[in-house]
């Protein structure tokens, strides 16, 4: 299934099942009504900051909406190209791993998730600048770090990509 359909059926049905109208999911998330009539009906994209947007404003973890689309979900934002590559489901939680790429020279800020959720990263290659907007720490090559995500934060690449694994946990 196509990307942009699939993501649009599935965030479609998780507002229906919410009874959440079109206009107060559209005032929640910030995304313009119009914007989210193209994403659901499948004829518009998603970026991966509209993503955490509305899935935020749904009170659901990311790969809610990006999984079993038939092969590994890809999502791009500013900065961030994603690759899911497992979500795990437990009592407490909800966590996800992405594969991910941070563009060299780029900056992409990130809205706070939902209350409690935490994010990891182990880079690869390159040097990541990664964390809350008022401290963000540089992660080298075989470094990893942690950050509440639950407050704003970033992802930036000073000089050259970075490849990185990236984990995302969310408590139920």
């Amino acid at each position: 299934m196509e990307l942009a359909a699939g993501v649009g059926l599935r965030l479609r049905e998780l507002r229906e099942a919410q009874g959440i109208s079109l206009s107060e999911l559209a005032r929640r998330s910030k995304i313009g009504k119009g914007t989210l009539s193209e994403l659901e009906s499948g004829r518009r994209n998603p970026t991966l900051e509209t993503l955490y947007a509305l899935t935020t404003a749904l009170e659901v973890p990311l790969s809610t909406a990006l999984r079993d689309l038939g092969s590994p979900a890809r999502i791009s934002g500013q900065a961030v190209e994603a690759v899911l590559v497992e979500r795990f489901e437990a009592d407490a939680s909800v966590t996800e791993t992405y594969r991910i790429r941070i563009r060299s020279g780029a900056t992409q800020e990130s809205a706070a998730h939902a209350p409690g959720t935490a994010e990891h990263i182990i880079v690869h290659t390159g040097t990541a600048r990664v964390g809350p907007l008022a401290d963000p720490a540089l992660i080298g090559p075989g470094m990893h770090g942690s950050w509440a995500a639950d407050v704003p934060h970033l992802y930036q690449a000073p000089a050259g990509d970075v490849e990185a694994l990236l984990i995302v946990r969310y408590p139920r």
